[in-house]
């Protein structure tokens, strides 16, 4: 039975640093994962420390081009399979799937159906899947069909940073992403105060986890280091496995 976790969140809050650490820590537990950069502003590649050289974007582009003139004696579906699993990235206890831009004009319908088959398939050969999503979450809904265990919405300590993360929340549902449980994850910060905190009450959330400030965050950053690299002292580290412990 494959767990997936999905990580979402507006741009600037950390979520890939997050989902890039998840990936680290559940690796630990010795069974396969694959991570899935679903935001089209790639980045996870460097974060885990690796270097992803394709997308299901790009083999899409080029499937639209050439699925007429495919090789002899290959069906399409196993064609599609093929080349995504040629595209997946082999990393330290992980596999890493960069999903890549999003398709441009022209018709896709055909492509896109099978690669949400070929996609789900792929996935159930894992023991968890964490998946790096975009704010709009365009991919949960157009490419899987799976249904996500838990959704960690990632916010800073704002008024802004809250009444995002709600939206997004209420967004997915309004998707009928099948999300189990969707947990408020506020970074930099201890905890939220006053009207913050009833402001994130009122959204619905099974949960909240504050992350404090981390400046080894900024070290390895500035290191070109993978979160990896992050000390067991990390609070940012600390955080996140209180959050893998609670949450697989």
């Amino acid at each position: 039975m494959t767990t997936t976790l999905a990580v979402a969140g507006k741009g600037g809050v950390g979520k890939s640093t997050l989902a890039a650490l998840l990936v680290h820590l559940l690796s630990s537990k010795k069974k396969l994962l694959l991570a899935v950069d679903a935001d089209p502003n790639t980045n996870l590649d460097e974060k885990l420390g690796v270097k992803a050289d394709t997308s299901v974007g790009a083999i899409r582009e080029d499937l639209s081009k050439t699925m007429d003139s495919l090789p002899a004696g290959i069906s399409k579906p196993e064609f599609i399979t093929l080349r995504i699993q040629q595209a997946i990235t082999e990393g330290d206890g992980f596999d890493l799937l960069v999903m890549g831009r999003q398709e441009g004009p022209g018709c896709y319908c055909y492509v896109n159906n099978l690669l949400r088959t070929i996609l789900d398939n792929i996935a159930r050969k894992y023991a968890f899947v964490v998946i790096d999503n975009e704010a709009g979450m365009e991919h949960l809904s157009r490419r899987t069909t799976r249904n996500v265990d838990v959704m960690f919405i990632l916010s800073d300590p704002t008024r802004t940073g809250i009444m995002t993360a709600v939206r997004i929340k209420k967004l997915a549902e309004e998707m009928k992403l099948g999300v189990g449980k969707f947990v408020l994850v506020v970074n930099r910060s201890g905890g939220l105060p006053g009207s913050l905190g009833e402001l994130a009450s009122g959204g619905g959330f099974a949960s909240l986890e504050p992350i404090p400030e981390d400046e080894a965050l900024c070290q390895i950053s500035e290191k070109g280091l993978s979160v990896a690299d992050l000390p067991p002292s990390s609070p940012f580290r600390k955080a996140v496995e209180r959050m893998v412990s609670s949450y697989t």
